[in-house]
């Protein structure tokens, strides 16, 4: 994934300010990954065996557990997919239907998570309802 996909799409792009996040699944951290990662994004890997250390359980702030599961979820098994081809489609055809401007709203919701946990000290941002 991280050879066949990523490093083409980053291709022509600046990393010198950017920093990547994954979480600490296993597969994510093993030596190799890491080692791959590292070549692009040095002292900036954000992960449990990063430069930076992955929170664990931070589903308030990463946006991809407070937005993009359950959306693929609530989408993907309405329409009740019955093999693991049919499942892996339905999964490409909603992802390619995610539109810019819901990716905009991710991201306005991950900024007023950031600020609320900020305002908050780092407390748990149980009380909070955001909208995407």
């Amino acid at each position: 994934m991280i050879t066949n996909f990523l490093w083409e799409e980053l291709n022509g792009i600046d990393l010198e300010d950017i920093f990547f996040q994954q979480d600490g699944a296993t597969c994510h951290t093993a030596d190799e990954t890491m080692q791959l990662l590292q070549t692009k994004f040095h002292g900036r890997v954000i992960s449990r065996r990063g430069d930076v250390n992955w929170p664990p359980r931070s589903c308030d702030l990463t946006p991809l557990d407070f937005s993009l599961w359950g959306f693929l979820k609530g989408k993907v098994y309405a329409n009740d997919p019955q093999t693991i081809p049919e499942l892996k489609e339905e999964i490409r055809r909603t992802i390619n239907k995610i539109s810019p401007q819901l990716c905009q709203n991710v991201i306005e919701n991950f900024v007023k998570r950031m600020n609320v946990c900020k305002q908050s000290r780092g407390g748990h941002l149980s009380d909070i309802v955001f909208h995407i």
